[in-house]
């Protein structure tokens, strides 16, 4: 039936045309009509026939899927777009989000070079967990040549290794430190979120205006964190590493007062169930009171253990 409309300027499909076309299953199609994401089409006799709105929503379904949306949430925009709302500015957002958090450009690199810059040993196993870690992606059809994410990334593993690291422990800092910055990236989005986006994305969908807006701040913010972080990490590196070396060659560091603060990484999710507890402007104390609770009562814990095992020695005949 596909074509069957052209003097109206107008293609139809049959339901097993429109998958074909929009790379779609018929299972999927039906399921998604079920759902109320696609409009209602004309009944011909016994068959459904559908039209190119059909298609360009399969297409936006499939978009906004890649993109990470749910299916209900994908509904709501729909509806919010049927309704007149437009979804320019949503899109708009979707890519901002999306988009790169920076200038680096990805690379590839084949195996062989590879192996040379790691002293022209060959080490499967270190590629395979390379390939884990997202440092290394494998290239289809191609397994000697791997596209690298992050050729900082890798360049710092290689001179970490020139270095004498040995190429498991290289792995194991990456995880630990990988857990780290997830934490911070997810503490700056909880704090962006409550502070600036809030007021935008408080109603699902958000309108075109506030998508749009909320696009533009995300624009001009997205280089705050890793500004942040890098001021941040300068400054602990010159203080940890001063401490370091008074420390190897025997000079006396200079002393913390005990009142002194201390970063301390917590999980997202503690703080998240502690901030629901106690309130944002109380998590801080809550982690501290809590902390020296536990130590004091470990400590009178220890004091029991010590004392009942001296008695014990003291009545023994």
């Amino acid at each position: 039936m596909t074509g069957a409309g052209a003097d109206t300027g107008t293609a139809e499909y049959r339901i097993e045309d429109l998958a074909q076309a929009s790379g779609a299953t018929v299972r999927t199609i039906r399921a998604y009509q079920d759902r109320g994401l696609l409009p209602t089409p004309e009944r011909r006799g016994r068959a459904n026939v559908y039209r190119e709105t059909h298609l360009a929503r399969l297409r936006q379904i499939a978009d906004l899927l890649d993109r990470g949306y749910t299916l209900a949430s994908i509904k709501e925009l729909l509806e919010a777009w049927d309704a007149g709302r437009g979804l320019g500015g949503v899109l708009g957002l979707v890519a901002e989000v999306h988009g790169p958090w920076t200038d680096e450009e990805s690379d590839r690199i084949s195996r062989r070079e590879l192996d040379a810059r790691f002293g022209g040993r060959q080490d499967d196993e270190a590629i395979a967990e390379a390939v884990e870690l997202g440092v290394l992606e494998r290239v289809p059809g191609r397994d000697d040549e791997f596209l690298v994410p992050s050729p900082q990334e890798l360049a710092v593993a290689v001179e970490l290794y020139a270095a004498g690291v040995p190429l498991p422990a290289i792995s194991g800092h990456l995880r630990e430190l990988r857990g780290q910055v997830e934490h911070i990236a997810s503490r700056f989005l909880e704090f962006t979120t409550e502070h600036v986006f809030a007021r935008y994305l408080g109603h699902r969908p958000p309108t075109d205006s506030d998508a749009a807006e909320a696009a533009s701040l995300v624009r001009r913010l997205r280089p705050l964190a890793q500004q942040t972080v890098d001021a941040e990490l300068a400054r602990a590196m010159r203080t940890f590493a001063t401490r370091h070396l008074h420390h190897h060659l025997g000079a006396e560091p200079t002393p913390l007062s005990d009142d002194a603060l201390r970063p301390l990484l917590l999980p997202a999710r503690t703080t998240q169930a502690v901030r629901a507890l106690v309130g944002e402007e109380h998590v801080s104390a809550f982690v501290a009171a809590a902390t020296e609770r536990e130590v004091q009562a470990r400590t009178l814990d220890g004091l029991t253990a010590t004392h009942a095992k001296s008695r014990k020695i003291d009545e023994s005949p």
